[in-house]
C-alpha cells in the first residue's frame, strides 16, 4: 500500500502523454486535409484556365478558316474579279440553255450542240469554281438578267423557230465570249486566272465555229 501514490502518479503521467499525442495527430490530420483541399482547388483553377485558353484558340482558328473559305477576302485584281463574275454567269447560262436545246431542239445538230455546251461549259464551270475558291472569291449563284430573258423566250418557242433562235443566240454569245477570253488570256493580272482563260479559249473558239456551221444548216 505504500507504493500506491507512485503508481497513481505514473498512471496520470501516461494519460497526459496519450492525450497530447492524440491532439497532435488530430492537428496534423486537419492540416493535411486543408492542404489537400487547397491542392484540389488549385488544380480546378488550372483546368479552368486551360479550358478557357482552349476555347479562345479554337475560336481564333474558326475565324481564320471562315475568312479563307467564305469568299470574304480575295486576292484578285478588280478587273480580274469582273471577268470571273461574267465568265461564271456566262458558263451557267450556256449549260442551262444547252439543256433546253438538247430536249426541245428539232434538228439533230442543234441537239448535239446543246449537249456539247452542257459538257464543255459544265467542266469549265467546275474549274472556275475551284479557282475562285482558292482566291477567296464567291461566285454568283444565278445567271444574269439577259440570259434569263433569252431562256424565257426560248421556252415559248418550238420546232424550227426554237432551233433558229437558239443558234442565233449561241453565235452572238460565243463571239462575245471569245473576245473576253482573248483579252483575259493576255491582260489578266492573276497568273492562275490567265492560264485558265488561255486553256479555255480554244474550246470557245471551237464552239463559235460549230455554232456558225450549225446555224448555216438551218432553213
Amino acid at each position: 500500500m505504500k507504493n500506491y501514490p507512485w503508481v497513481l502518479a505514473l498512471a496520470c503521467a501516461l494519460a497526459v502523454m496519450a492525450f497530447a499525442c492524440h491532439k497532435e495527430n488530430n492537428n496534423n490530420a486537419y492540416t493535411d486535409t486543408s492542404t489537400t483541399t487547397t491542392s484540389a482547388t488549385d488544380t480546378s483553377m488550372t483546368t479552368s484556365t486551360i479550358g478557357t485558353s482552349g476555347t479562345e484558340t479554337s475560336g481564333t482558328t474558326s475565324t481564320s478558316s471562315t475568312g479563307s473559305s467564305g469568299g470574304t477576302v480575295s486576292s484578285l485584281d478588280p478587273a480580274d474579279k469582273d471577268f470571273v463574275m461574267k465568265a461564271a454567269q456566262g458558263g451557267m447560262a450556256e449549260v442551262m440553255l444547252g439543256q433546253t436545246a438538247s430536249s426541245k431542239g428539232t434538228s439533230p445538230d442543234v441537239k448535239n450542240f446543246g449537249n456539247r455546251m452542257v459538257s464543255d461549259h459544265g467542266k469549265a464551270n467546275d474549274e472556275l469554281k475551284q479557282l475562285a475558291q482558292n482566291k477567296g472569291m464567291a461566285l454568283p449563284a444565278d445567271v444574269d438578267a439577259e440570259s434569263k430573258k433569252m431562256s424565257d423566250k426560248l421556252l415559248k418557242l418550238s420546232g424550227k423557230d426554237f432551233d433558229k433562235e437558239y443558234m442565233n443566240g449561241m453565235v452572238d454569245d460565243h463571239e462575245k465570249d471569245v473576245k473576253e477570253f482573248e483579252k483575259a488570256s493576255k491582260d489578266a493580272k492573276d497568273p492562275d486566272l490567265k492560264a485558265w482563260a488561255s486553256k479555255t479559249l480554244p474550246t470557245l473558239q471551237d464552239h463559235l465555229k460549230m455554232a456558225k456551221e450549225t446555224k448555216a444548216k438551218l432553213k
